[in-house]
């Protein structure tokens, strides 16, 4: 049995953030309905490299955390289409999760002062990026935006370069998983009070904690985290060129300082390895490392270093990092053999952890926009008839 088999979540999300929260969620048995409308489905839908599954709203972005989700298309500009959603509500979900802008459900009554009075034990999670109120509580942002206002593309690149974002949407899914903690927590509380639970979660906050420690230096110290590109802060730490590519070290504490230079050849430095050594004399030692990874290719560095015991690994591209052996022992991925409405089989990320049992898995491809509307209506007691009137006035689809 997984943790969350029997919890029911409306996930009232849309692009990344939102919806990965659901899948991480979905993936460890919580029954997921993904709450669309009809006329501008999840934007998600039409994002990736693959224009004909954007065409057929079944782009790469949206297959990424779309598994183990049914669809409904309901229109909550409508109050046929809002009436819908608080019968799910009442009669179905234990949780709700939206990211529109602050104030944006609770303008059409669905807010979690509405649903709570429907629902005492409901746990209803609002994702903003900047939260539900405050001096910037009315504005908007998305990942590469945040990372710009919480000081980390400012922190990121070289003097040369200046500052550059991180490559991949990092915030968003690190809010994502933030929002299942958050979440599962609720879920937990309500177990031990009763008491449903607001959680009101800003992409700006998940940004400054993923930089705890460099903002408790900054407010002990009054430094500034300086662009230093691949520049550590000890020499054994940093990035080399190898014969053939680059080479990553990370020997960071003194056993593996010494076990660097012994491999290396170096015994007197292996023997020079205290705190003010290695700050004072930087220069130098990178440049002894330097001149020896020059030596041998990168793959051969990893190989030795680590077989003594040596952090250290060879600088790979995405496409040499999803071919690693360790990734597919680890079942890090999921491969869909059969996918309606994609024409090849599709892979995509699981989850980041396992469980000796009853761990994360995948059972449901992801769907089309509107696939289950009927089958979720009907399962609170709409009626075929009042099915089809509603689709007759284009509150669902």
């Amino acid at each position: 049995m997984r943790p969350f088999e029997g919890v029911k979540i409306l996930d009232c999300t849309h692009v990344l953030a939102g919806p990965f929260t659901a899948y991480q969620l979905a993936v460890l048995g919580a029954d997921v309905i993904k709450v669309e409308d009809p006329n501008e489905p999840d934007q998600s839908r039409e994002t990736g490299g693959d224009v004909a599954l954007n065409k057929a709203r079944m782009g790469t972005s949206y297959l990424t955390q779309g598994s183990n989700k049914r669809s409904i298309a309901l229109d909550l500009k409508t109050e046929g289409g809002r009436e819908a959603l608080k019968r799910l509500v009442v009669e179905w979900a234990d949780v709700l999760i939206e990211n529109y802008r602050p104030g944006a459900f609770k303008s059409l009554g669905l807010g979690y002062e509405d649903l709570s009075r429907l629902k005492p034990k409901l746990v209803y999670a609002s994702m903003t990026a900047f939260g539900q109120d405050g001096p910037r509580g009315t504005q908007t942002a998305y990942d590469h935006a945040i990372q710009a206002t919480s000081g980390i593309t400012a922190a990121t690149g070289t003097e040369a370069s200046g500052p550059i974002k991180a490559g991949a949407p990092v915030i968003d899914y690190a809010t994502g998983t933030m929002g299942a903690f958050a979440v599962s927590a609720a879920l937990y509380q309500c177990l031990r009070t009763g008491k449903g639970q607001y959680i009101d979660m800003a992409m700006l906050d998940v940004a400054m904690i993923l930089q705890a420690s460099h903002i408790t230096d900054h407010l002990h110290t009054g430094r500034h985290a300086k662009r230093a590109g691949n520049r550590m802060r000890y020499a054994e730490s940093s990035m080399h060129e190898a014969k053939d590519g680059l080479l990553q070290l990370a020997a960071s504490n003194r056993r593996q300082h010494r076990r660097l230079y012994s491999a290396i050849g170096e015994p007197e430095e292996a023997a020079r390895c205290s705190i003010d050594e290695r700050n004072a004399r930087y220069d130098e030692k990178h440049a002894t490392i330097a001149k020896k990874i020059k030596e041998r290719t990168a793959d051969e560095w990893e190989n030795y270093l680590q077989s003594q015991h040596v952090p250290a690994t060879r600088v790979r591209e995405l496409h040499e990092a999803l071919q690693d052996p360790q990734l597919q022992h680890r079942a890090v991925l999921h491969r869909h053999e059969t996918v309606p409405g994609v024409g090849k089989p599709i892979t995509v990320p699981l989850a980041a952890f396992k469980f000796a049992h009853g761990g994360p898995s995948i059972e449901r491809p992801p769907a089309r926009v509107g696939e289950h509307t009927d089958e979720v209506l009907a399962s609170v007691g709409y009626s075929a008839a009042e099915i089809a009137a509603l689709r007759q006035a284009g509150v669902i689809a």
